[in-house]
């Protein structure tokens, strides 16, 4: 059973991806379902996965799931390296040279 984090700890990642890297978001959902997508925001996470809404040059809307590449995590501090690794696998699909985090 996923890992659910608590409402404030899901609410103060949410707000720092989306308001300090909603480049990366983009293109994490680019790489991981949506190669069209024009914008991106992340929407929510658990122990498994992250969820990234992507919308298209048509305004539809795609929930994009990404599975933590470590495996499950349960701690909070293993979501900033779960998200870590999320973007460089993104960057390395795309072939594109990730910044240092």
């Amino acid at each position: 059973m996923p890992h659910d984090f608590d409402a404030d700890a899901v609410t103060a990642i949410l707000r720092h991806m989306n308001d300090d890297h909603a480049d990366d978001n983009l293109l994490i959902v680019r790489a991981f379902g949506r190669p069209d997508a024009v914008t991106a925001r992340m929407v929510g996470l658990d122990g498994e996965a992250g969820r990234w809404e992507a919308r298209a040059p048509d305004a539809t809307t795609t929930t994009v799931r990404v599975p933590w590449p470590g495996g499950a995590i349960s701690e909070r501090p293993a979501v900033r390296k779960a998200v870590v690794l999320v973007y460089r696998e993104a960057c390395a699909r795309l072939g594109i040279a990730p910044r240092v985090h």
